[in-house]
């Protein structure tokens, strides 16, 4: 691989992050973004996307065989600088009254005009996208500019906001909580999942600001939103924004299908599937089930695709009831099924003297089975029960859940707000027809492991979670996460699982203080922020993420990991080497 030159990228540096990824750190945003343009345009074996941040390029691979062999590829790569290609010109009008734009002003010695100057008088660039849909860092402005991030991130920063930190601004695109520097706001609309080419702006793009008296117009689409206690991301807590979500049920279903009524949606019913993966440019995570092989499971067992719509319900409550006889099953995190039935019409299987014997105002009750396939039959009432063990339980109906799609897939994700938004009681959900080529399933064991086994003196053993190093470990002490008992916090949810000690000890010191810029994120990276709480990442964590990845969880722990509620204790080991990888066998090969 050659050395930097005025044609060539440097050679970039090798990081960890998980078996199936690699994290590119280079010297400069320059070289960063020349790497990810080659490699998007001639990708690495096994390559499935490349994501470019600030300093580093995050791939990933299809299988951990397709990662081991990636440095020595990269080994006889280099990376031309190819001459930049004119994107659009975006005008931005501004109205520069941030809470902050004082503060920068004594930040950058500068008065607050010569900041507005600063800020309108150079053309910035859209160099890579960021945490959320729309989100784009822009470089190149003025280099007077460049400021830290807040000490203290605020917990919702309104969208439209116009903001600063370090070398790069950047507008809100929608209510989060964020750290960045406010100096403005405008009324743009930066992202729309209905649009053809949803971001406005995107990498390539020019960025002109102009400043303006006129009054900004309120009420955004995006300032519906609700409070979220996420994890860290970016050095702010992640927001389930509704804004961009849609409404589950197809309205112009047809005539005479099948249909699923919510009755009760409990405390949290979600739709997912697969998800969205290779989206991350445009600041959106793949999101989708939170226990994948469980939602796959189920699907499986009505004959469905691996990545047809279920619902995924937290902590049971869920009452349905079918339009139309349906096909179910139930995987993951369920307690007791019922299903009721409240006509008086006796069952095949059931005598007249037993029908004339039963009070026919009382409906009848039966159990519906779990992990395997079960009819239920039109006014039919299904009832959960909240689970013994674990969180999340899933729904498949034969068919499909055929809720509205977005990008190409009918998942909720709560961090973005993409996807359709958690179901209520009264939604009637319309059901795809069936795939005659592929049959129903029969009875099968869980596929996730749910609850550690009791300890010998009547506590739960600690829920055992492997990880390798991260890309950034040596930002703590060695094997830091190791030899300790971890606690599941109780702000955990889809976005990630905070850590506190279980054993009394110290919060972990992190032994590098200086600020990191914004990296890509994989699900299973645990930062470290400067509480020394570690932060897992789950299925809706951000896309980048400002804080050290001292470790990475081993992705075939992470449905497990999704399923352990507040307060499971938790310990970590090490997982294989790196090109130790056993052959994958059974549900995981699905």
């Amino acid at each position: 691989m050659s050395r930097r030159t005025p044609e060539r990228a440097a050679e970039p540096q090798l990081l960890p992050m998980g078996a199936r990824a690699l994290l590119l750190e280079l010297p400069t945003l320059e070289d960063a973004l020349t790497w990810h343009a080659a490699l998007r345009t001639d990708p690495l074996a096994g390559q499935t996307s490349a994501l470019a941040a600030a300093r580093t390029v995050l791939l990933r691979f299809a299988t951990p065989e397709d990662a081991d062999a990636a440095p020595e590829a990269l080994g006889s790569r280099e990376a031309r600088r190819a001459k930049k290609k004119d994107g659009r010109t975006r005008r931005v009008e501004v109205v520069y009254d941030g809470e902050d734009l004082e503060a920068v002003a004594r930040e950058t010695g500068l008065s607050a005009d010569e900041v507005i100057s600063a800020h309108t008088g150079t053309a910035w660039t859209a160099a890579f996208g960021g945490f959320a849909p729309g989100f784009v860092y822009l470089s190149g402005g003025d280099p007077r500019l460049q400021v830290p991030r807040r000490d203290s991130p605020r917990s919702r920063v309104p969208a439209g906001a116009v903001g600063l930190a370090g070398e790069f601004s950047a507008i809100y695109p929608q209510t989060s909580p964020g750290g960045w520097q406010l100096i403005g706001r405008t009324d743009v609309t930066l992202f729309d999942p209905d649009r053809k080419n949803p971001s406005l702006i995107v990498p390539g793009d020019t960025v002109r600001f102009e400043a303006t008296r006129e009054r900004v117009r309120a009420g955004r689409r995006s300032d519906a939103a609700e409070d979220s206690q996420a994890p860290d991301a970016d050095g702010a807590d992640g927001s389930q924004t509704r804004a961009l979500s849609v409404d589950p049920s197809r309205a112009e279903a047809p005539s005479g299908a099948a249909r699923l009524e919510v009755l009760d949606a409990g405390m949290r019913t979600l739709i997912e599937d697969t998800g969205r993966p290779g989206l991350g440019d445009l600041g959106i995570t793949v999101s989708g089930a939170a226990d994948a092989p469980s939602a796959r499971q189920a699907n499986r067992l009505v004959g469905n695709a691996p990545g047809a719509a279920v619902l995924e319900n937290l902590l049971g409550g869920l009452r349905v009831r079918p339009h139309g006889d349906l096909v179910l099953a139930l995987t993951g995190a369920v307690g007791e099924a019922t299903i009721a039935a409240f006509d008086a019409e006796p069952r095949e299987d059931e005598s007249e003297d037993e029908e004339e014997s039963e009070d026919s105002s009382q409906p009848r009750q039966r159990r519906a089975p779990l992990h395997e396939p079960f009819g239920l039959r039109a006014g039919e009432v299904l009832s959960l029960g909240a689970p013994a063990s674990g969180l999340r339980g899933y729904l498949a109906v034969r068919g499909g859940i055929d809720a509205p799609a977005q990008l190409g897939s009918r998942a909720s994700d709560t961090l973005s707000g993409l996807g359709p938004r958690p179901l209520g009681g009264g939604d009637l959900l319309s059901i795809g027809e069936p795939d005659p080529q592929r049959s129903v399933g029969s009875a099968e064991a869980p596929v996730t492991a749910l609850a550690p086994p009791d300890g010998d003196s009547g506590g739960v053993e600690p829920a055992v979670v492997r990880v390798r190093p991260g890309p950034r470990a040596d930002w703590a002490q060695p094997d830091a996460l190791l030899g300790r008992t971890w606690q599941i916090g109780g702000s955990s949810d889809r976005v990630g699982a905070r850590l506190r000690a279980a054993d009394g000890t110290p919060p972990l010191r992190r032994l590098r203080t200086e600020e990191l810029r914004s990296e890509g994120l994989v699900a299973g990276a645990i930062q470290l922020p400067p509480s020394g709480e570690p932060v897992v990442f789950l299925v809706d964590h951000p896309v980048t993420g400002g804080y050290p990845v001292i470790a990475v969880v081993e992705e075939d722990d992470l449905p497990r990991l999704g399923q352990l509620p507040p307060g499971t204790p938790l310990r970590f080991e090490h997982a294989e080497e790196p090109g130790e990888h056993a052959e994958k066998t059974g549900e995981s090969g699905a």
